[in-house]
């Protein structure tokens, strides 16, 4: 498989390098770039601590970790961001929106999110019918139910 060149600017020297791990995830963990001392109820954007130029029809997608709400109490307030290649300059610092739930404390290079890059979706037209003719599975949301 062909690997994709990102252009990265830190703007810390104090968080850990971005890394693709192969074989293990494709998600990449991001860490904070700042302490942050949150009390029940806050709003905070952590800085991430980097600037990427990702390429023409790509997009990164970031969510929180599945430890993050355990480890820090946090919650992600856009629930997944996405950023589009237009948001490529130096000062275009990749940021996190969370919403603390308790008090609580993030300390420079705490892995708290993570983000992936993917294609932008292709065009689409939706072609409207009176029924899709597949079986159904009960709606979205019964999944799990006895």
């Amino acid at each position: 498989m062909e690997q994709e060149k990102i252009k990265i600017k830190y703007h810390s020297d104090k968080i850990s390098k971005l890394e693709y791990i192969d074989g293990k995830s494709d998600w990449i963990d991001l860490r904070a770039a700042e302490d942050v001392t949150l009390k029940k109820g806050e709003f905070k954007l952590i800085s991430l601590g980097i600037s990427m130029e990702l390429p023409a029809g790509y997009e990164a997608v970031i969510v929180p970790r599945s430890s993050t709400y355990k480890n820090f109490g946090i919650i992600q307030t856009n629930h997944m961001g996405v950023i589009d290649e237009s948001y490529c300059g130096d000062d275009d610092v990749y940021k996190m929106p969370v919403l603390a739930l308790r008090d609580t404390e993030i300390h420079v290079n705490d892995r708290i999110c993570q983000f992936r890059i993917q294609r932008h979706q292709p065009k689409i037209v939706f072609e409207e019918v009176e029924s899709l003719g597949n079986k159904n599975r009960g709606g979205i949301g019964s999944t799990g139910r006895n």
